[in-house]
């Protein structure tokens, strides 16, 4: 019995000494941390410092008291409990104070980056890095604690055989994420063209993009049919090419023939967002006298490039009508990027 009291009072001295170091070390390395912080001039490296400080008290307080019971040497399934539920809150401490200080290094070269379709996707590795943390720290604590960890290798392993099999879609769909904000195919704002579908691009997601068609509908499609299809990306057009093809009866005259380059030459000219390149008499169809008309629309906005065509069509049309020149067939335009 002397010697448990004997134990007792060295325990509880124990507890008391490193509580007392507890609340004086942060104070000590506060200060410390604090004249090598000033000179990097970083408050990332203040944020750290500020973590780690005040994890430094909780931790010296178990800490303290697992060696303070130890000391008692009880032993036993109580002494077992407390060991192990005191590790554990260690355990959480450390595994939070770690996972603050990779997520605020992720956070600062993510806003370091001026992409920002790469800043999204080094931010969207925050929950992959805080779960991985998490998973390394309870292995540990389980193998301090004494558990047999081959059993639990081995069920590990299964599990990761099925998860991997289970998850098969979901983990290409967030590889095939990263593909798109790394490669850049298109981003958000832009119109595109796949698989016969016209819409704007509305929203990138991990597993899945969100469109907009021209009818007004929301698309969603899959991020691994987007990366295996074929895109027209219309945002990236500097100019519109039109090839524009018509033809006139064969009635029509050598000199009104030979005029109609020049006509729609000057038609073009005058209208507004439109380049002329060329028109010319190209071939004696079956029916008709075939002229092919090109020329550029300077702009990526599909609605000026139309009502520039518009206007031009029209004015074809007036013109045609004034020199008294018939068409033989309806037109045609083609659409190329250029």
């Amino acid at each position: 019995m002397d010697e448990f009291y004997k134990n007792l009072i060295i325990s509880l001295l124990t507890f008391g000494i490193g509580c007392l170091i507890s609340l004086i070390s942060p104070k000590i390395l506060r200060k410390a941390l604090r004249k090598i912080t000033s000179a990097t001039q970083s408050k990332t490296d203040d944020y750290i410092a500020s973590l780690l400080v005040d994890t430094i008290k909780p931790l010296g307080f178990i800490l303290s008291f697992i060696v303070a019971w130890k000391v008692l040497l009880i032993g036993g399934i109580v002494d077992k409990t407390l060991i192990g539920i005191s590790k554990f809150i260690c355990l959480i401490y450390i595994v939070r104070l770690i996972n603050r200080v990779f997520l605020k290094i992720i956070q600062r070269w993510a806003n370091k980056i001026n992409d920002q379709s790469i800043s999204e996707m080094i931010r969207s590795l925050s929950p992959m890095v805080r779960a991985s943390v998490w998973s390394i720290g309870i292995i540990f604590y389980l193998q301090n604690m004494g558990v047999q960890m081959a059993a639990i290798w081995a069920l590990l392993s299964a599990g990761g055989i099925g998860a991997g099999l289970a998850l098969k879609e979901p983990v290409q769909e967030f590889f095939e994420y990263i593909t798109i904000l790394l490669d850049k195919p298109f981003q958000s704002g832009q119109f595109i063209h796949i698989d016969g579908i016209w819409a704007k691009v509305e929203r990138v997601g991990v597993r899945s993009t969100r469109l907009k068609s021209i009818n007004g509908e929301a698309i969603i499609m899959s991020n691994s049919r987007l990366t295996n299809g074929v895109i027209s990306n219309y945002a990236e057009m500097k100019q519109r090419r039109l090839v524009h093809k018509l033809g006139v009866i064969y009635d029509t005259t050598y000199e009104q023939v030979k005029s109609i380059p020049e006509i729609i030459k000057n038609i073009v000219d005058k209208t507004e967002n439109a380049i002329f390149d060329r028109c010319h008499f190209i071939e004696f169809a079956n029916s008709s006298l075939d002229f092919e008309l090109v020329y550029y629309i300077p702009t990526s906005d599909y609605v000026l490039a139309m009502s520039a065509q518009q206007e031009i069509n029209l004015e074809i049309m007036k013109k045609f009508k004034d020199e008294n020149i018939s068409f033989a067939y309806p037109t045609q335009t083609i659409y190329l990027n250029n």
